[in-house]
């Protein structure tokens, strides 16, 4: 189905939120570069996030020449502009690169947006996740460790930020760190240990605060069953259970996010752990996981079996979850 008769800056936020979701995600990839194209946009400026976006499509869908094809011509909609939606554009052509096995070329793309992780928020997760496409995710954390000294050289002798505002960049940039960081199998550090107290003090001050970072646990319809009253922490019913997996894994495409997966979880391994009943019984437990080799791809293709193991396919099971 064609998009809205223009675009505004609001709808293409929300068709980022949620065109893999849609019937045809390709479709909303060429609609967007049409619209750019044509002028169907409200804001002319906007063509660069238009075709970044249509990128990003092409990209999650493994059509790697079309999604090379629309980042160039995000360059070039952008012209000589410099601010985080060009550098985030320059970082999903260097995961492109990577995936088309132009290694080199893709870390001459990314060595000059360095500076942008001390300069935007959002630039720790895309460039670090372009470097994890390129399994160099040692690279990243050798940058975001000298990010996070520089801007903790600019506070200069100010108290350690007590929660995630007072932190401002400091605390997208620790957040990222210390997730490659666990990736690798590092060690803990004082960064490390920072970023578990900001991330603590994001997830208790409330229950709107708590939703924001949902894990990626997922609870087979057998073992879901046998949650009892935990079920209510895993969205409730087996069906909210995968409604809100699969909204949040089209959201971490959305900001960047790659190669994403669900974790399978058994509630006997869980009752190893600790309390199920507990907040930090179920963090720890979905980090143990992250850890182990034991994945669900995301997403499948359309016609494939669904990763919710209903043995339907994709398309008529979880994929239009993400709608609702």
């Amino acid at each position: 189905m064609p998009l809205t008769a223009e675009l505004t800056s609001a709808d293409l936020t929300q068709i980022r939120q949620s065109a893999l979701g849609a019937a045809d995600p390709l479709g909303v990839a060429a609609d967007l570069a049409d619209a750019a194209d044509t002028g169907r946009l409200a804001d002319p400026a906007d063509a660069g996030l238009a075709l970044t976006l249509a990128a990003e499509i092409a990209e999650s869908r493994a059509k790697l020449e079309a999604a090379a094809t629309y980042v160039e011509r995000a360059l070039e909609a952008y012209g000589k502009r410099d601010d985080g939606q060009v550098a985030a554009a320059r970082a999903l052509r260097a995961r492109i690169l990577f995936r088309t096995g132009r290694e080199d070329e893709a870390l001459a793309e990314l060595e000059p947006l360095r500076p942008a992780l001390t300069q935007y928020p959002d630039a720790a997760a895309y460039i670090s996740a372009a470097l994890a496409v390129g399994g160099r995710n040692r690279i990243a954390e050798q940058w975001l460790s000298e990010a996070v000294q520089s801007v903790l050289a600019d506070r200069g002798s100010a108290a350690e930020p007590t929660d995630p505002d007072d932190a401002g960049l400091l605390f997208f940039l620790l957040q990222q760190r210390h997730r490659v960081r666990h990736a690798i199998g590092l060690p803990h550090d004082t960064h490390d240990n920072l970023a578990e107290r900001l991330e603590s003090k994001l997830t208790t001050a409330g229950p709107a605060a708590a939703t924001e970072a949902p894990d990626l646990v997922f609870w087979a319809q057998t073992e879901f069953d046998q949650l009892g009253e935990v079920s209510a922490q895993y969205g409730g019913t087996f069906d909210g259970h995968r409604a809100g997996l699969e909204r949040e894994l089209v959201r971490l495409t959305a900001v960047g996010g790659t190669d994403l997966a669900l974790l399978p979880g058994v509630l006997a391994n869980l009752k190893k752990v600790g309390d199920p009943a507990e907040a930090k019984t179920r963090a720890a437990y979905a980090r143990q996981l992250s850890a182990s080799s034991a994945r669900i791809s995301w997403p499948p293709e359309r016609n494939a079996a669904c990763w919710c193991a209903s043995g339907n396919k994709y398309k008529k099971c979880c994929l239009p979850r993400s709608r609702g």
